[in-house]
């Protein structure tokens, strides 16, 4: 091992977790400002170790860089004092640094993450007091680098938490041998909570975009030259020439990271051509999280109820392999399992049913020893066997498809009825659309869902239609919206307000108004 990575090698041994324990007893010394420990302060730390064992852990750690050794010259008194090397050991350098990388790592292991919808008020409560600076002609460069320092902090924490629990989202959907009724009581929490944080990244996430922009267009360049000039300010002197601003090289240097924060930040939230945000990707993910835990609920359920799961079964028959004794037994289940060494499952004609019936052959007869079959040519040519005798009687199904019709009909009048119902003669707000039926909310809903789609951040109005071009949508936000309130069968849908104009396309006259 490299003598950079020395400081590592207590992870290799035979007496890694002494070794670890003695390296947490130095870190928990130095978090209460004790500097050196002596043999027997660790084994006061440490329960269940001896002195012996401490030492010669002390003595590997200090060989391999972790610990300095430094004599200990207090007063002796006893003989055996005297005559053994007493040492102080204490904390280096690298060895700190390998204790808090080790740290780092159990606790990116252990950590499960978290959706934070508080993150997103946050942020965006930082970049309103952001804008608010970017408009001064002189904002103080105090504000401006706490505020930057405070969204990037923020930020990066929203960010790790989101793709930790996406991870361990995603190796909770993956369980096989869950307890059933636990993980559908956590799925049911789990899906509420994957619910509250998309509505919460659609709402302040849109906000957030538009707030970017805002302060993008007020120069957001200014700003972060303003708070890198601030970290430069404790910058020590250069060996530049007389005369040089020794603050200039450091604001070199960390100018292009806060530019790099910034463009990172903006690509979280807003979206590109051809490079979805990262919050829309993670609303995605969010959202196909859901039907992929209904489904384990639904596995699980299958498998309680004593259906056939093709995974089970192979899984047990993997074991049961892995247990066979010999090879002898690992035949005889593969024979078992797969059915492969016969050939009788094949379809036979009479003539050789009626021989096997007059002639007997032993069911572990081998297809090489046994006598040959009789198969039908269409059998070998085509894989299908023809079946003598009558064909089988057509099925009326003139009853099925009636009822087909009959239902195209009704769900082809609930949809023009709905339409009707939605189509407005001038703009509308949305509080006075009215109490809306179980089939006019779901088509309410399509066309709501396609026009805020469609809005950019900083669009007030919007126009789109819908993907078979049958309707088409116009919605306008309000100045000081209040929130609208839509009752239906179910509850009410409650929304800020906005001014709505829907046109059924395929109506008579809408084609005589386009004409």
């Amino acid at each position: 091992m490299s003598q950079e990575f020395q400081p590592f090698a207590h992870l290799t041994t035979a007496n890694t977790a002494l070794h670890r324990q003695v390296m947490g007893a130095f870190v928990q010394a130095k978090r209460r400002f004790t500097v050196h420990l002596r043999p027997e302060d660790v084994l006061e730390t440490l329960e269940g170790a001896d002195l012996v064992a401490i030492n010669g852990s002390l003595t590997s750690l200090v060989e391999w860089g972790n610990l300095r050794a430094d004599p200990d010259t207090s007063r002796v008194t006893t003989v055996e004092d005297f005559h053994r090397a007493r040492f102080l050991y204490q904390l280096t350098e690298r060895g700190e640094a390998a204790e808090l990388a080790l740290q780092t790592y159990d606790e990116a292991l252990g950590r499960r993450g978290a959706l934070q919808a508080v993150a997103l008020s946050d942020i965006a409560t930082q970049l309103q007091a952001l804008l608010e600076l970017a408009g001064h002609s002189a904002p103080d460069p105090a504000k401006v680098h706490l505020l930057l320092r405070g969204l990037v902090d923020r930020f990066t924490d929203l960010a790790g938490n989101a793709q930790a629990f996406m991870g361990s989202l995603q190796r909770t959907i993956d369980l096989h041998d869950a307890d059933i009724d636990a993980f559908r009581a956590y799925k049911d929490r789990l899906i509420d909570y994957l619910e509250r944080f998309i509505r919460d990244l659609v709402g302040t996430g849109g906000k957030i975009a538009s707030l970017i922009e805002e302060i993008e267009r007020l120069g957001v360049s200014a700003l972060l030259d303003i708070a890198s000039w601030r970290e430069a300010e404790d910058a020590a002197p250069g060996q530049g020439e007389d005369g040089d601003d020794p603050r200039r090289p450091e604001f070199e240097r960390v100018r292009p990271r806060w530019e790099e924060r910034w463009h990172g930040v903006r690509a979280w939230f807003v979206s590109a051509p051809q490079h979805p945000s990262q919050a829309k990707l993670l609303r995605s993910q969010a959202r196909a999280a859901i039907p992929q835990l209904l489904q384990v609920v639904a596995a699980l359920n299958e498998r309680r109820s004593g259906r056939s799961d093709r995974s089970a079964d192979f899984r047990s028959l993997a074991r049961w392999f892995a247990e066979a004794p010999d090879d002898a037994a690992l035949h005889r289940l593969w024979r078992s399992g797969f059915g492969l060494s016969a050939s009788r499952h094949l379809t036979i004609d009479a003539d050789s049913l009626q021989a096997r019936t007059e002639d007997e052959i032993p069911a572990g007869t081998s297809w090489t020893q046994a006598p040959p079959l009789a198969i039908s040519p269409r059998l070998r040519k085509t894989g299908s066997y023809e079946r003598r005798g009558k064909p089988n009687r057509v099925v009326d199904r003139s009853e099925q498809r009636r009822y087909l019709a009959e239902l195209a009909t009704r769900e082809a009048a609930e949809t023009a009825a709905a339409r009707a119902a939605l189509v407005t003669a001038h703009p509308t707000r949305l509080t006075d659309l009215g109490r809306l039926d179980p089939a006019a909310f779901r088509l309410f809903l399509a066309l709501l869902g396609d026009a805020l789609a469609a809005r950019t951040p900083g669009q007030r109005a919007v126009a789109t239609t819908t993907s078979d071009g049958s309707m088409a949508i116009r919605l306008t936000a309000l100045e000081n919206a209040g929130i609208a309130e839509v009752e239906t069968a179910h509850g009410v849908f409650r929304g800020p307000d906005h001014l709505v104009e829907i046109v059924d396309l395929a109506s008579d006259d809408a084609e005589e108004a386009s004409a």
